[in-house]
């Protein structure tokens, strides 16, 4: 699915993230709001977020090698913020046994 530059960044954020791993659980947070004033916080926000992907292509995978497969799907995000680049990504990355585990 390709999607506009107009398009918003958890909307790009969601069609990578779902094209590269099929997820079974996708959830993308918008934070921006809360790190207002912050390093990397812009107006109009989409800036900072928290992603919850659980997913059968981290089986095997360590958590180093599971983070530098989110970054590498989203490396077209991630750029100065003053250019309207993504500056936080808070990552919970599991597989599916892993997540039905967790409290989460």
């Amino acid at each position: 699915m390709a999607l506009s530059s107009s398009s918003s960044r958890a909307e790009r954020l969601e069609a990578r993230l779902a094209q590269t791993f099929s997820p079974t659980v996708l959830r993308i947070q918008d934070d921006s709001a809360r790190h207002a004033g912050h390093a990397g916080a812009q107006p109009g926000g989409q800036t900072h977020y928290s992603v919850l992907l659980v997913a059968e292509a981290f089986r095997g995978q360590s958590r180093v090698a599971r983070s530098r497969a989110v970054h590498d799907a989203l490396a077209a995000e991630f750029g100065p913020p003053e250019t309207g680049g993504m500056h936080a990504l808070s990552l919970i990355l599991r597989t599916p046994e892993e997540h039905a585990a967790s409290s989460t």
